[in-house]
């Protein structure tokens, strides 16, 4: 199959690319120039950014499990609608993506949906209990791509510094959930005026500060790379550029939620906007997005976490933590970031695309000729408010419901095909 898109603002980071061009794709892979025939497919971008396709670093496909909230199918379909050509599940699924047949399972049926490619990540620990190392060499084998008990932070250290030991030699990277459990305890949102004024107990800065303090130091001794998941606050902002000047192998992501939101959002009891790491103050959000701009925090990820309407729509206390984000991110992204100036194009495809690729060491994230046509094609102009109703994907917990977003996906391509189109 031949396809040619013309005329678009091509936006490659890997090569510095910020042009005027037609882009060629030939049987799945970004190609030289060729002359049309009968067969080829012209796509016009006149007025549109063609990227390449962007991958989720951070996302819970529910499934095998919970399917009831999400499975591999639905949320592929909601990627794709959102503008991602792959995403990379966390192992939080029951049974726990704990060993290689689960993520062979995860494979196959990724590969059955064909909406997005799939990367797993495998837990580090056999059910994420932080008590001893999973079978991490033979779930590579399998085809995880990076380790992580998200959700479930690993409490010891003496564990947390065998694992990076053992992923050092692995050639892959630790994704690290920090967050002191003995400080978040019950805590349900961010401890500050708003939880006062609710009457809700707060989970404080420093318990993710800490144990960001804790994986750094670890990743410094054992030179195993470390990537910090939703970042939040001010303090582990800090902590992670200290980190970057020093030269230690670390490495963060953001969530949309977290550059756009603030504590405030729970107000009213809001349980859509109950998330872990929680929406902090306004100085976090505003450090958060420094971050962003001056390249310490690499990823813009989505943290997306579906559940059912009747999990979340009971107590605040007793709703569980997440919201979904495939559908929402990349209109969040350049309506608050590339629009107000904060990011430019170039920089925010980086985060979405380049960097996420390379930190899990897979062979996307570029418009290179010779590889895959994985493309994210954007209308910078194009609006549209959130109605969740509309959402592709099981999931409609989002607390950005009547928010209008300007600059959105418009066509997805994987491995030159078409997977969604506006």
């Amino acid at each position: 199959m031949k396809l040619i898109i013309k005329d678009g603002r091509i936006i490659d980071p890997a090569s510095g690319r910020d042009e005027q061009a037609d882009l060629y794709v030939q049987d799945g892979i970004i190609s030289a120039r060729f002359v049309p025939d009968e067969n080829t497919k012209i796509v016009d971008a006149a007025g549109k950014l063609v990227a390449p396709g962007f991958l989720d670093m951070h996302v819970h496909l529910r499934e095998p499990g919970y399917e009831a909230k999400e499975t591999i199918a639905s949320g592929t379909a909601a990627a794709a609608r959102g503008g991602f050509a792959g995403v990379a599940c966390m192992p939080n699924t029951d049974p726990v993506a704990d060993n290689r047949f689960i993520i062979e399972f995860i494979c196959k049926r990724a590969a059955e949906a064909g909406r997005a490619d799939v990367y797993p990540i495998g837990a580090v620990t056999r059910g994420s209990r932080g008590e001893e190392l999973a079978e991490l060499a033979d779930m590579r084998d399998a085809g995880a791509v990076a380790f992580s008990d998200d959700g479930r932070p690993v409490p010891n250290a003496g564990i947390m510094r065998r694992v990076m030991q053992y992923c050092k030699m692995l050639g892959v990277c630790v994704i690290s959930h920090c967050e002191d459990q003995t400080l978040a305890a019950d805590g349900v949102m961010h401890e500050g005026y708003h939880s006062t004024i609710l009457g809700l107990k707060g989970i404080p800065a420093s318990a993710e500060e800490v144990m960001v303090a804790r994986d750094i130091i670890l990743a410094a001794e054992t030179g195993c790379p470390l990537h910090i998941a939703h970042i939040s606050t001010a303090g582990s902002v800090a902590l992670v550029r200290e980190a970057k000047r020093r030269g230690y192998p670390v490495t963060a992501e953001a969530t949309p939620h977290h550059f756009t939101l603030t504590d405030r959002a729970v107000v009213r009891y809001n349980t859509a906007a109950k998330v872990n790491p929680p929406l902090r103050g306004e100085n976090d959000v505003q450090a958060v997005r420094e971050g962003l701009a001056d390249g310490t925090i690499d990823v813009i990820a989505t943290d997306h976490a579906p559940h059912t309407f009747d999990e979340k729509n009971v107590e605040f206390d007793l709703a569980p933590f997440g919201l979904v984000g495939l559908e929402t991110a990349v209109g969040l992204v350049w309506t608050e970031l590339v629009h107000t100036g904060i990011l430019t194009p170039l920089q925010a495809v980086a985060k979405l695309a380049l960097h996420p690729a390379r930190i899990l060491g897979v062979d996307r994230g570029t418009l290179a000729e010779g590889c895959a046509a994985d493309i994210t094609i954007i209308d910078p102009l194009y609006e549209q408010t959130v109605h969740p109703e509309q959402f592709v994907g099981k999931g409609k917990n989002t607390p950005f419901t009547g928010r209008t977003l300007k600059g959105l996906p418009v066509i997805t391509i994987r491995s030159g095909l078409c997977t969604y189109t506006a």
